[in-house]
């Protein structure tokens, strides 16, 4: 037993050795986890706003809640064959709507939609 040792200091353990990095991917090639980014987009957002934008090269994309800026890139990436520039992502909140009954309101669901912009020249087809 050591409790009563005169030597306090501790002594350092070696330095650990770095682990190696593994080779980075190319920017091309867009890793798909467990077949998600096809849920990522959910549909095109078509509204006046967003159609007057596609002009501009800025497409609008619903999204679900929880995607993140890389992964609608990824999907747009893996979807339709294009590098995205930048990608902003809009949270909209619920809206208390007046019903034409006797409930009175009702709250329309929030929604959440991608804008996604392109580099000049490129273009998406919605078919």
């Amino acid at each position: 037993m050591d409790l009563f040792k005169k030597d306090t200091k501790k002594k350092k353990a070696a330095p650990a050795k770095k682990a190696e990095k593994p080779a980075a991917t190319s920017k091309k090639e867009v890793k798909d986890t467990r077949g998600k980014l096809e849920d990522v987009l959910r549909a095109p957002w078509m509204s006046e706003k967003a159609l007057v934008g596609t002009e501009k090269g800025i497409y609008v994309f619903a999204v679900p809640e929880s995607a993140t800026k890389k992964q609608v890139s990824d999907a747009v990436t893996k979807i339709y064959s294009v590098t995205p520039r930048k990608v902003r992502l809009v949270h909209l909140p619920a809206k208390v709507k007046n019903l034409r009954t006797r409930r009175g309101t009702g709250t329309r669901a929030r929604r959440h939609k991608a804008y996604v912009y392109l580099k000049k020249g490129e273009t998406i087809t919605f078919a």
